[in-house]
């Protein structure tokens, strides 16, 4: 690998990398707004095939649709070998950011750094991609293994209509490179929180609370002994933390409350713990006599572990200093797809997008001096790995 070919690649398209970025992210693709997704997963399209790569627009139902590219480029003298499992690349193309948040987050680049919505969490990840393809293509790089793309519609809300997707290609495939945007410094992501989520819904029994409240059942009441027990789960030395995010209940003040409902956040960094919490939230114990509970949900993204990236991430270390490029690692309590591929046990690396800060903020921005060297970092990954 010629790191310094690869190098003066990107940075002599540097500029042009940032105008693509801006592109994307004045198009806006808020997760639920399914036209302008499928218009974006397009747009996506016919960039990527641009490239060279064989495009699938996979259908994402009620969600937008969603991508999958494929490239191979074997050495020279080599046929292509079908029992060659592919890398897998992770992307996603939603945001959090409504339609209408370019009036007051414009993209813009002040002193160094490139804002918008969106921008830091992924759209400058797509762009990277590309144009490591680019690369591959323009300076004739051959690649050790076909690569798949996926560029992913629903990541922000739950990854619900792409998971099979992702679970899919990475069964499929030898590592996932992940392309969420990394910690501070650059730093990528080794370790995630699994997280679930939870609902639990009391059933009482309405009374009038000031004539006859011996004859109610108060959900709110059982819901409240709950809460107790449900944050008593949290166990801060080995990072699980249960939070009773949302309470409802009852209909108005005179009435002993006939119902009640808590919406509830869990994150956990082993798989140990997560089984924990399960069997905890399917044994709730009822408090309050003649009330009943029920209880719905569970582990939407399970804990990306070392045991998934260690291996991985210490190749890459390899490589990046070969580019010149000191790499660091770190963890996180948010959870990406990158949980999805680790847990069926992929080797996976995280948070290879673009220096910056902010994501889902107000601040939300991009390092621009460090697009080039991202850019050949990944591709530098993807010739070696």
């Amino acid at each position: 690998m010629d790191g310094q070919r690869i190098l003066d690649y990107f940075a002599a398209r540097q500029a042009e990398m940032l105008a693509v970025i801006g592109e994307l992210v004045m198009q806006e693709t808020p997760s639920r707004d399914k036209p302008r997704l499928d218009a974006f997963a397009e747009l996506l399209a016919r960039r990527l095939a641009a490239v060279g790569a064989q495009v699938t627009v996979v259908p994402g139902g009620e969600r937008g649709n969603h991508l999958c590219a494929r490239m191979d480029i074997p050495p020279a003298g080599a046929t292509v070998d079908a029992t060659v499992q592919p890398g897998l690349v992770l992307c996603h193309y939603d945001t959090v950011w409504p339609v209408g948040s370019l009036a007051t987050h414009p993209f813009r680049i002040e002193a160094g750094r490139a804002y918008g919505p969106g921008i830091f969490d992924m759209q400058s990840s797509l762009a990277l991609t590309e144009y490591a393809l680019r690369a591959v293509r323009d300076l004739q790089l051959a690649l050790p293994r076909p690569i798949t793309i996926l560029m992913t519609s629903d990541e922000e809300i739950g990854s619900h209509s792409s998971r099979k997707l992702i679970e899919e290609e990475a069964r499929r495939s030898a590592y996932a490179l992940v392309m969420e945007s990394p910690l501070p410094g650059g730093a990528l992501k080794t370790a995630r929180k699994g997280v679930g989520g939870w609902r639990l819904s009391v059933t009482g029994r309405a009374a009038h609370a000031g004539i006859e409240p011996e004859k109610g059942v108060s959900a709110i009441e059982e819901l409240a002994h709950q809460i107790l027990k449900l944050h008593a789960l949290t166990d801060m030395a080995v990072g699980t933390t249960v939070n009773v995010g949302v309470v409802e209940g009852g209909s108005v003040v005179n009435v002993v409350a006939p119902h009640a409902r808590a919406e509830i956040d869990v994150r956990a960094w082993t798989q140990a713990e997560a089984d924990r919490i399960s069997a905890a939230m399917a044994n709730l114990q009822l408090v309050t006599p003649g009330a009943s509970l029920t209880v719905d949900g569970g582990w939407n993204r399970p804990p990306l572990e070392p045991a998934a990236t260690r291996a991985i991430f210490q190749r890459a270390q390899a490589i990046g200093q070969e580019l010149g490029i000191d790499l660091r690692e770190g963890s996180t309590g948010g959870g990406s797809d990158g949980n999805i591929t680790g847990a069926l046990g992929i080797p996976t690396l995280d948070g290879l997008g673009v220096h910056g800060a902010g994501a889902h903020a107000d601040h939300e921005h991009i390092e621009v001096d460090k697009i080039a060297e991202r850019a050949a970092l990944l591709t530098a990954l993807l010739l070696r790995l």
